[in-house]
């Protein structure tokens, strides 16, 4: 996911400084890995280098003076050509899981205790998840957010227990 062009999105309504950019992204996108002040403005700085925000001066409310950002032409050609595109599945097995299961059969000749432990750690916060997801006043957008990470989390669980299943097969050709 391209910060820039989250950040471009979020300067579509208006100009806004990077506080407010940074605030937006952090409540519009729940569940979300909250962005960095320094990656906001770093990539402000890279969006006005390539002419996609432009500086429209400074506000200050309560603090420091806050410079401000708006999205040029090009910024907005951008980020429409950007969501007109389809996000490609991911094209290689790059999880953490897949890794740990097959490390923990090369350095310790079993993965069951792994997998068993993974296993009650998703189901912990899938719980925690539907517990936000059902509480009052919970958000469109966080009960979207938990939605989908229940179906990773349920897509995650599924695959421990075919690894659990297939385990001796995977024990035999890694030995």
């Amino acid at each position: 996911m391209s910060t820039g062009h989250i950040l471009l999105g979020l300067l579509t309504e208006r100009p806004k400084h990077g506080y407010e950019l940074k605030r937006e992204h952090d409540e519009r996108l729940p569940g979300a890995k909250p962005l960095a002040y320094g990656q906001v403005y770093a990539t402000l700085q890279r969006l006005q280098r390539d002419g996609k925000v432009a500086v429209t001066g400074t506000a200050q409310e309560s603090g420091p003076e806050r410079t401000v950002y708006e999205i040029t032409g090009e910024g907005t050609a951008d980020v429409h050509r950007w969501l007109t595109e389809t996000e490609p599945p991911a094209p290689y097995v790059s999880s953490p899981l897949f890794a740990r299961v097959v490390l923990a059969l090369v350095t310790e000749g079993s993965a069951e205790e792994y997998l068993l432990r993974q296993r009650a750690a998703h189901l912990d916060r899938m719980r925690e998840l539907t517990t936000r997801r059902s509480a009052a006043g919970a958000s469109a957008g966080e009960v979207l957010a938990a939605d989908y990470a229940l179906h990773h989390l349920d897509a995650d669980l599924r695959w421990i227990e075919t690894a659990r299943q297939r385990i001796g097969e995977l024990t035999k050709e890694i030995r």
